[in-house]
């Protein structure tokens, strides 16, 4: 039995070496069962499996027989057919969420380096969708990636040299007697056949999945017509990868078989070893006392017992039912006081509205995290806690902070990010004690970095997700300044996209659109309004408020382009490096996008498309400004000329946060 199993603690293989049936120069057919090994691995003609390198965290197993096959004529070209089965099972940590699967790979190398989790074992984001991988496989997922266009949580898929697949179909089977679709769950933690079948001189790959004890099926659960000749190397190696993320998969073959040029030998299923039983949750050690039956012995044996009571009580959790809908990777309270060192000051790295965040290194694993603690007053720290693991918790994107767990406890919310050595992009803007200062080049990188979580939260992901709270301090910087949209706190799923569950004023002063005071319904123009006066914070390297002076950082921008004087608004410390057309472009669509009136803010789609100069910016922007500053000064003429548009927009923002209890 082969067990691949990717994980955030060390990979185990479990490797039940048996009979081997056959193995020759055009295949094998082998039921494994009995010996122990971590990390990446390899299978030999005679069944031993070698270790060949320490398992990597997060999760990508490798399995691959030692020798490659011929799989192409050396005359030709032509790709040869080949047969394959197999029996898998895939055991959950969750029965709700898992992530991400696994895959029967055709690949140049035993050893696909530098591989992520997110890419199966198979590529990473650099490399994904080269021609160059001459990569072909079978991908048994169990996660919906919406970023790579996956269609479902439990689906097969045909990959080459991309896991973006070729075609891809729910997982299950045709029944033979009535031709019904069956599905079937991949990560069941049942057993399951599957059979891989290409044809050369059709030029046509079959894909075929059973239960355990069922035939093959007459009718395959995908057929596709593809000429695998361009994307195969004369000698190519056969294998399995396998992948998870957050919540832990084991990944088990409990059977193989493969043929060039031929049929593969069936299985006899009569001989499959079941698959272990779903692990329990692991039991609190006990302490075993060697004492004597004396009165120290027993005063010994009563203080043990208080101390170790108190103890348990000090790392006790709590947990809840709405735990098992929402939540990803649950972290013991123990292991973060040990992470933060007991959350000492000297861990802490800032203070939010919601929380402080301390630095961490997880035990064992050495790694860097950002350990959140959420305030728990009045119960709205729970309602932020819970927004958090929701959204977030459910999301995976490059420029999205990734959340990796939580923990709960008496009086406690914790949850726990990817460390961002940047920390937040606010302290590069306007720490003066920071020695980082922010280049042109990366300003723009970081504000295109926004836009593209903030088209994917709107436009991409199933739900269209209002953020709401969209500012420099929540945006995170990693090591390579790649910028990373973070605190989903007061995020909300809305309504058809038109408005967010709730009708409370929420958001940060400086980034409340108009319309959102008067009616307090955030939507995604709401969202698009803040990203405008980010925008424009990045380029000015202004604060999007002044209190002492009540000037609006989106107003006095305005008053610039009005003046013609739009490239004084650029911060500064980036006069050496004027980019007249691009610092304009940059400003101007931060105009657009923070407009007084909704309907003339663009999408993020369009946001982003102006940025990367796909699209120009509308013809008539100068008339769409001019009616921002008309309604200004209409204000202006009727409260008085003294009394300032960015006054009354500071005004009515204050008096309605603070009548929501902000």
């Amino acid at each position: 039995m082969i067990l691949i199993q990717p994980r955030v603690l060390p990979l185990l293989l479990l490797l039940l070496t048996g009979p081997i049936v056959s193995a020759d120069d055009n295949g094998f057919s082998f039921i494994f069962n009995d010996s122990q090994v971590d990390g990446v691995r390899e299978i030999k003609p005679d069944g031993q499996v070698v270790h060949t390198n320490e398992p990597q965290m997060f999760g990508v197993g490798q399995t691959f027989y030692s020798r490659p096959f011929r799989f192409k004529n050396s005359t030709s070209g032509d790709a040869l057919s080949f047969s394959t089965s197999f029996v898998f099972g895939i055991i959950p940590e969750s029965t709700l969420y898992t992530f991400h699967g696994m895959t029967f790979a055709i690949a140049p190398s035993k050893s696909l380096i530098n591989s992520s989790s997110e890419h199966l074992g198979l590529f990473n984001r650099t490399n994904d969708g080269n021609a160059s991988n001459h990569v072909v496989a079978l991908e048994l997922d169990t996660f919906q990636n919406l970023e790579l266009a996956d269609i479902d949580s439990n689906h097969v898929g045909l990959d080459i040299n991309s896991v973006v697949s070729v075609f891809a179909t729910t997982a299950g089977y045709y029944d033979d007697q009535n031709g019904d679709f069956i599905n079937l769950t991949l990560s069941s933690s049942q057993a399951i056949r599957a059979w891989v079948d290409y044809d050369a001189a059709q030029k046509q790959i079959n894909v075929t999945l059973a239960p355990l004890n069922f035939k093959k099926p007459k009718r395959p659960l995908a057929s596709l017509q593809k000429d695998l000749s361009p994307f195969l190397l004369e000698e190519m190696f056969v294998g399995f990868t396998s992948a998870t993320g957050i919540l832990l998969q084991r990944f088990y073959v409990l059977a193989w078989s493969f043929q060039i040029n031929g049929k593969a030998q069936e299985i006899d299923v009569s001989k499959i070893p079941s698959l272990p039983i779903k692990n329990k949750s692991t039991e609190n050690k006990h302490m075993i006392l060697a004492i004597g039956l004396s009165s120290g012995g027993l005063l010994v044996l009563i203080s043990g017992i208080v101390l170790y009571s108190r103890r348990r009580r000090k790392f006790a959790e709590v947990l809840e039912g709405w735990e098992v809908q929402y939540g990803p990777h649950r972290f013991s309270y123990k292991d973060l006081y040990k992470a933060t060192k007991g959350f000492k000051e000297s861990q802490l790295l800032g203070k939010g509205g919601f929380g402080q965040v301390y630095k961490g290194t997880l035990p064992e694993l050495g790694t860097m995290v950002a350990v959140k603690k959420v305030w728990y007053e009045s119960g709205r720290g729970m309602k932020e806690f819970v927004a958090e693991i929701a959204t977030i918790g459910r999301l995976r994107h490059p420029n999205l902070v990734r959340l990796l767990g939580y923990c709960r406890r008496k009086g406690e919310l914790l949850l726990v990010y990817d460390y961002m050595p940047y920390s937040s992009l606010d302290t590069l803007l306007f720490n003066s004690k920071c020695d980082t200062i922010l280049t042109w080049k990366q300003r723009v990188k970081i504000i295109t970095d926004v836009a593209e979580a903030l088209a994917f939260l709107h436009e991409e992901w199933v739900e269209v997700i209002i953020h709401r709270d969209i500012k420099a301090s929540n945006v995170l910087l990693d090591a390579e300044l790649n910028a990373k949209l973070g605190d989903f706190g007061l995020a909300r799923f809305s309504n058809n996209g038109k408005e967010a569950k709730t009708t409370r004023l929420a958001g940060t002063l400086g980034y409340i659109a108009p319309e959102l005071a008067r009616k307090g319904k955030a939507t995604t123009a709401t969202d698009v309004f803040a990203f405008g006066a980010f925008c424009l914070e990045v380029v000015c390297g202004r604060r999007p408020v002044e209190r002492q002076e009540a000037v609006i950082l989106v107003e006095w921008v305005l008053d610039c382009w009005y003046k013609e004087e739009l490239l004084n608004a650029v911060d500064p410390k980036l006069k050496k490096e004027l980019d007249v057309e691009e610092m304009g472009l940059v400003l101007k669509i931060g105009l657009l996008c923070s407009h007084n009136v909704p309907a003339v803010r663009p999408s993020m789609s369009q946001v982003l498309k102006f940025l990367k100069r796909m699209e120009a910016l509308p013809e008539d922007f100068d008339g769409v400004l001019d009616i921002h500053i008309r309604e200004r000064e209409d204000y202006s003429g009727r409260l008085g000329d003294s009394y300032c548009f960015s006054q009354i927009h500071y005004d009515t923002i204050t008096n309605s946060l603070i009548s929501s209890g902000h």
